[in-house]
């Protein structure tokens, strides 16, 4: 049997500690706060926190916005379906407003 010396005495507490240490820095950075790969959920905000889009319908479900949104898109204007707090709303750019208020009101 080989002979180590006095290095067998602080090989074994070495190797412990560094294994502690990787073990420590691995469930930091996996049950870190603020880091999420997950998104977030969207929050809800007035219809004015929208930035540039602009409400140009109401429905009364989600699932009536989502067949409006569905009927722009088709015509090639670009529209998304915003649930805020007074309820979902079919917002577009200021550009395609009217385009997008004509095809909503020929629709009915």
């Amino acid at each position: 049997m080989p002979a180590w010396g006095s290095f067998s005495y602080a090989f074994g507490p070495l190797m412990a500690l560094i294994l502690i240490v990787i073990f420590v820095v691995i469930l930091r950075w996996a049950f870190g706060r603020g880091r999420s790969v997950v998104a977030a959920p969207a929050s809800q905000g007035p219809e004015s926190e929208y930035g540039l889009l602009v409400p140009v319908a109401s429905p009364g479900s989600y699932i009536e916005g989502e067949v409006m949104r569905r009927q722009l898109e088709e015509r090639g204007i670009r529209a998304n379906l915003a649930t805020t707090l007074d309820g979902p709303r079919v917002m577009v750019w200021p550009k395609d407003e009217q385009q997008a208020r004509d095809v909503l009101t020929r629709r009915r």
